[in-house]
């Protein structure tokens, strides 16, 4: 994909998923080359401010967060306005309907790019409104040694944003601004509620292009994955379009209720130089609502 080399967009980042390799399959050797369908996928990492063109492979990355979000790697922080309630919906599961443009209008206003500066050039990434306290959540990894943090809103008004807090295991990230300058928060759904083949949207900034939506399904559940600086946890899959830029944007059912947040997607290229091949990978809903709440208090 071509970009900036001064600039790196959120997803495939070292905070991403990999697969541990399956054995090859019976009658393989090891000098053959094996079919795409056994071929383990890693997460695509984007040039960064220095690096050229050259790509990371994110299974072997496992840096923490330094710079200006060295404080907010803990996981905690000591917000200057009250934790306010994060609205979970109650409706059971969604049962989408074909057309999710009122949908995709309805959820657009909150959905907002990240802008980060760190010592060594621009990225960036995606996130959402989660209160009405000007929370906002995000990856973990694309605000990864921020020195300055700023987000645009649907409306083009460029805000500066504060990191209140990260857990970097969880690759979860909170950003404060101005209440007043604040979208309306979007509602949670639960992972209860989650079906396999349920539409769902993922909104963000793929390769900077902000206010992207894609659309697709729930391709599976509990996918165990390799996520942020913990070990391998469980993750939604899905094959709504997701690239480099989308990570911390919002995966949503057909109700608009945030289900997952993007994080990362595979790719059969173990240099990781390819974009969407319908396999992403979002936080499940309940661990996001944990994990922002945690950090919020």
């Amino acid at each position: 994909m071509s970009q900036n080399t001064d600039e790196r967009y959120g997803l495939g980042e070292p905070r991403g998923p990999d697969f541990a390799p399956a054995p090859p399959p019976q009658g393989w050797s090891s000098g053959q080359v094996p079919p795409a369908s056994w071929a383990a996928p890693v997460l695509p990492a984007a040039a960064g401010g220095g690096r050229g063109a050259r790509l990371l492979v994110a299974a072997v990355l496992t840096a923490a967060l330094v710079g200006g979000a060295a404080g907010a790697a803990a996981g905690w922080a000591t917000g200057d306005r009250a934790a306010a309630p994060l609205a979970q919906s109650t409706a059971g599961p969604a049962n989408g309907p074909g057309d999710l443009s009122d949908v995709a209008a309805r959820v657009q206003p909150s959905v907002v790019s990240v802008e980060v500066r760190t010592g060594s050039g621009r990225g960036g990434g995606s996130g959402f409104v989660i209160d009405r306290a000007g929370h906002i959540l995000t990856n973990a990894h694309v605000v990864e040694g921020a020195a300055e943090v700023g987000v645009v809103l649907s409306d083009r008004r460029r805000l500066t944003a504060r990191v209140l807090g990260a857990l970097p295991d969880q690759d979860l990230a909170v950003l404060s601004i101005s209440p007043s300058d604040s979208p309306s928060p979007l509602v949670f759904g639960r992972s209860a509620d989650v079906r396999v083949g349920d539409p769902v949207m993922a909104l963000g900034s793929p390769l900077g292009l902000a206010g992207t939506v894609t659309g697709g399904m729930v391709s599976a559940l509990d996918r165990e994955v390799r996520l942020g600086d913990g070990g391998r946890r469980t993750a939604l899959q899905t094959d709504a379009s997701i690239n480099p830029g989308n990570s911390g944007g919002p995966l949503v059912n057909a109700r608009g209720e945030v289900i997952g947040v993007n994080t990362a997607i595979a790719t059969l290229s173990r240099g990781g130089g390819g974009g969407s091949i319908g396999i992403g990978f979002a936080i499940p809903v309940d661990r996001a609502v944990d994990g922002a709440q945690r950090i919020i208090r």
